[in-house]
């Protein structure tokens, strides 16, 4: 099932409801921050064991980037920390930049808020507890990224990458190859491999007791991957 996650709404939570209304269990195939909005997919029953596939696929995102202010979180659960931009650079630049400077392969720093591990706990662990988790950059990869927008200080972003790619990483990254702020004001996930929105449903849309039709057969699904 293809699940269009509203903002405020834990990636777990969808699968909780999604469980419930089902009646089997179920997981996710790559967990969404809980701000962030868009493709959600959900493995029932069976297609749990299957998930992992899934989570290989590439990954389409389209970002607003608020180029005025730092957060801690490097989106907006975080208290801005404004900077200060004599002149706002121009959307060329901006759009110079992301081309040259975040395509391909390259390192990228987790955020210090997220789930990756740092001597064997959480670093959003850590960060919450005031202390600066010591998070080595890893490769990640773009295959294309597109400035569609911009009127400063958001930048509207489209992004097509690979797993492990964060993109409030590279709100904040933007922002410090520009000498501006960086962090995300919002986060919508287009599409996980071959399942985009016009796929996925709203959770709230979805009867108590879901009929088999709701869920896409895991052979029809992974026949849909390709590989």
């Amino acid at each position: 099932m293809v699940v269009d996650k509203p903002s405020g709404m834990s990636s777990m939570t969808v699968v909780s409801i999604v469980r419930r209304k089902a009646g089997l269990k179920a997981g996710h195939a790559g967990t969404l921050d809980p701000l962030a909005t868009g493709v959600l997919v959900v493995g029932v029953g069976a297609a749990t064991k299957h998930l992992e596939r899934f989570m290989k696929t590439r990954k389409g995102y389209r970002t607003e980037i608020d180029l005025s202010a730092f957060t801690a979180t490097d989106d907006r659960e975080g208290e801005l920390q404004p900077v200060e931009v004599e002149m706002p650079p121009a959307r060329e630049t901006v759009a110079a930049m992301l081309a040259e400077r975040f395509t391909g392969v390259f390192p990228q720093v987790p955020p210090d808020f997220s789930a990756k591990k740092v001597g064997g706990q959480r670093a959003y662990a850590a960060a919450r507890r005031g202390d600066a988790p010591k998070l080595e950059p890893r490769p990640v990869e773009v295959h294309d990224i597109a400035l569609v927008d911009y009127a400063w200080p958001l930048a509207t972003v489209e992004v097509t990458c690979e797993k492990g790619f964060y993109v409030r990483s590279l709100a904040r990254d933007l922002g410090t190859a520009l000498g501006t702020g960086g962090h995300c004001a919002s986060i919508r996930r287009t599409a996980v491999g071959p399942f985009g929105l016009e796929h996925a449903v709203d959770p709230d849309d979805l009867p108590e007791i879901l009929p088999d039709a709701a869920v896409l057969p895991l052979e029809e699904a992974l026949s849909m991957l390709g590989d």
